[in-house]
């Protein structure tokens, strides 16, 4: 007999209003504002989203949802580092918006090796 687990289903249905909401706000994002925006992450990121310093995540091709969501939690204080904590202050909700249109429309590609 299977059980179904309450809890996880309850969660998956309260995170869906804020994922809608997020896709709401990219769909309403402007790329090449995010790309003028992106010239405040380019010295670890790199205007490409890829990133320049060894410890910085490459953003290029990440879903718009994705980085929201990261982005969110830097300026909310549930995510912290020593330095994306401060910058997330001062980023408004359309800066975030944007800078996630940006990086998921910049294209990856991947060579596997023979």
């Amino acid at each position: 007999m299977r059980h179904l687990n309450f809890g996880a289903a309850a969660a998956v249905f309260l995170t869906l209003p804020a994922t809608f909401l997020m896709a709401e706000a990219a769909a309403a994002a402007d790329a090449a504002a995010g790309r003028q925006k992106a010239a405040m992450c380019a010295v670890c990121h790199g205007i490409d989203g890829l990133a320049k310093v060894p410890d910085a995540p490459n953003l290029a091709g990440e879903s718009t949802v994705y980085t929201t969501r990261q982005l969110l939690a830097f300026k909310s204080g549930e995510r912290q580092h020593e330095q994306m904590s401060i910058i997330a202050q001062g980023l408004s909700d359309e800066d975030i918006a944007d800078l996630a249109a940006w990086y998921a429309s910049v294209k990856v590609t991947v060579e596997v090796p023979e």
